[in-house]
């Protein structure tokens, strides 16, 4: 009798941890679920409150483990000096997830959507320019470390990157709005030479309502990355600049439009391309004010007669560029040679010439390698 009784407790006994020990690891597991988004929103919140000279916060974290992802809610980083905090970055919504087609590869990479991302660049006396550099490394590090696995895919909704100069009267408020942007195959790359296996394109609002296109390819894999890009900005009102060219040239604009166009092709560290302004349209105005002032306005007025053409009202040059990325040279007389072509000989037209390659940056590379291993 003692020995069945014996058998049926040690059956009782199992039975329980057979339900106790599954109940228990559920148990954790659901308890570990509701910490895990305050575990990574203090993780985050201690590595942006630690970067040297910025300070930065998150409002929420959501984790949905299903889907492989986390969502970051109000994340900022400002610029802290000695008597207050200055907006530099702001996150209104960062989706971080797996690349499921991806990991069907066997590559375990990730998406990063950020909703209504901003970002406010003050220009600033860079006297410091060792510890400006330092204090870049820093944050762009920390934002880095709180991706946990490398980005493959990059989009932005509804961005925005303004930048701004305070010590002027009025402000400085230069921005572009409406940025929305995808880039795609930026690490899950297998490369044989150079290649350019990442598209990048992007569209956007810019300062005067211009609209603005960035179409190309990169390599982001490099330390320096390889890029074949064309960019243009059209039809912008060249009185949104009046701040920005009364303080730095001392006129202002009644009316007119500019607009930009430019490719640039990097191979190496070395850039080949080109930056095309032209301004259609444009009428200075006229100041009562101080006589020096009247008479640069009236220099400028002058010189802008004399070299616009005279058939579709454009003044316009075409800036070659070219040189190591530390050390770019633009050529001046070929600038000031195009600016007299677009007047008298034939005029600039507004689009993207589709005249630089990224095999032109490889042979100026090839050429800038070797002249240095001949020296």
């Amino acid at each position: 009798m003692n020995i069945e009784k014996s058998t049926s407790k040690k059956r009782k006994i199992l039975k329980r941890k057979r339900f106790v020990i599954p109940l228990s690891i559920i148990l954790l597991l659901v308890l570990f679920r509701i910490a895990l988004p305050y575990i990574v929103k203090n993780y985050v919140n201690k590595v942006l409150s630690e970067i040297p000279a910025y300070y930065g916060h998150v409002e929420d974290i959501d984790i949905s483990l299903l889907r492989g992802a986390y969502v970051i809610e109000g994340m900022y980083l400002n610029k802290v000096d000695a008597v207050s905090e200055v907006p530099f970055l702001k996150f209104e919504k960062t989706d971080i997830s797996i690349e499921w087609k991806s990991l069907i590869k066997g590559e375990i990479v990730s998406e990063l959507i950020l909703t209504r991302p901003s970002l406010i660049y003050m220009f600033e006396d860079q006297q410091q320019q060792e510890v400006a550099e330092a204090e870049f490394d820093d944050w762009t590090e920390a934002l880095t470390d709180i991706v946990p696995i490398d980005i493959n895919r990059l989009q932005v909704i509804d961005g925005k990157v303004a930048f701004v100069e305070f010590t002027t009267d009025p402000n400085i408020d230069l921005n572009i709005n409406n940025i929305h942007l995808d880039a795609t195959n930026l690490r899950n790359v297998i490369l044989q030479g150079r290649e350019l296996p990442s598209d990048i394109k992007a569209t956007a609002t810019s300062i005067g309502d211009g609209n603005v296109q960035l179409i190309g390819k990169m390599n982001l894999v490099k330390q320096v990355p390889d890029m074949d890009v064309s960019f243009s900005l059209e039809d912008a009102s060249i009185t949104a600049l009046n701040d920005f060219t009364n303080h730095y040239a001392g006129i202002d604009f009644k009316e007119g439009n500019f607009s930009v166009f430019s490719e640039m092709a990097i191979a190496d560290g070395f850039l080949t391309g080109y930056i095309k302004p032209l301004l259609k349209d444009s009428k200075l105005v006229s100041k009562d004010d101080k006589f020096f002032e009247k008479l640069w306005e009236g220099f400028v007025g002058f010189f802008k007669f004399v070299l616009k053409n005279q058939k579709n009202n454009t003044l316009a040059t075409k800036v070659p560029l070219e040189g190591d990325l530390n050390n770019v040279q633009t050529k001046v007389w070929p600038t000031i040679f195009n600016i007299v072509k677009n007047g008298w000989v034939s005029a600039f037209k507004g689009v993207v010439d589709d005249d630089v390659t990224f095999e032109d940056a490889e042979k100026l590379a090839d050429k800038q390698n070797e002249e240095k291993k001949n020296e």
